[in-house]
């Protein structure tokens, strides 16, 4: 990829994952966004909004970060097996354990109530249902079946360990960013699994553009010179 390209494609992620944080923020948080305007303090309000927008894109940094170790991994992992079969099958079990460990060691510790367990299980739906969808739309996009696995794999594996991370430092209102950082996590890992191919196109037209103006300098300097 071109670095101008890079740049966009990192614009890109940065502003999905800032306005996805922020419309986010408006429906988990209200509770602490609404004084602010029942008290007309508007000032405020667009202050804690901008914070949002700003903690969103910080998501975004992270997730980008993510995307790109996904990347060698993934190429490390198709070395290491030989065969991209026996890698699907390898991130099918990674998966199913890293699912298994968000239920039994993230949610079920905190999950108190039914109410809890309703929070968990639309969050978990999220996840999962963002993966599937985001594995199908890349399978129609390249016309390869074999990706989905690795697009799920990447939209559950990586995005969950990002989330976690993510969280590890928090110890006030954990709960609320329980679900609110997954949403642009969520969103900027989708955005990045089926757009990177996009901007890897576009960079080879840049490169072919450029040598072609390269060789139409040089044919112009030795019809100069004749």
């Amino acid at each position: 990829m071109t670095i101008r390209n890079w740049f966009k494609f990192s614009f890109w992620a940065l502003l999905i994952g800032g306005g996805v944080n922020a419309i986010a923020s408006l429906v988990i948080r209200w509770s602490f966004f609404q004084p602010y305007l029942a008290n007309g303090e508007i000032g405020e309000f667009l202050a804690a909004f901008v914070w949002m927008i700003f903690l969103g894109i910080t998501m975004s940094v992270m997730a980008q970060a993510g995307f790109f170790a996904y990347l060698t991994l993934h190429q490390v992992g198709v070395n290491i097996f030989r065969t991209l079969t026996l890698w699907n099958w390898i991130q099918m079990l990674l998966i199913i354990i890293v699912l298994a460990d968000i239920i039994i060691f993230r949610f079920a510790p905190g999950a108190e109530t039914i109410g809890d367990w309703v929070i968990y299980g639309f969050l978990l739906v999220v996840l999962v249902g963002s993966a599937i969808a985001t594995g199908l739309k890349k399978v129609k996009m390249t016309q390869k079946p074999h990706v989905l696995i690795s697009t799920i794999f990447f939209m559950i594996v990586v995005t969950s360990l990002e989330w976690i991370i993510a969280l590890m430092g928090r110890q006030d209102n954990i709960d609320v960013y329980v679900a609110l950082l997954l949403f642009p996590l969520v969103a900027v890992n989708a955005f990045q699994i089926l757009m990177l191919p996009k901007y890897n196109t576009q960079s080879e037209k840049d490169r072919e553009k450029l040598e072609a103006r390269r060789k139409a300098r040089k044919e112009s300097v030795k019809t100069a010179k004749v």
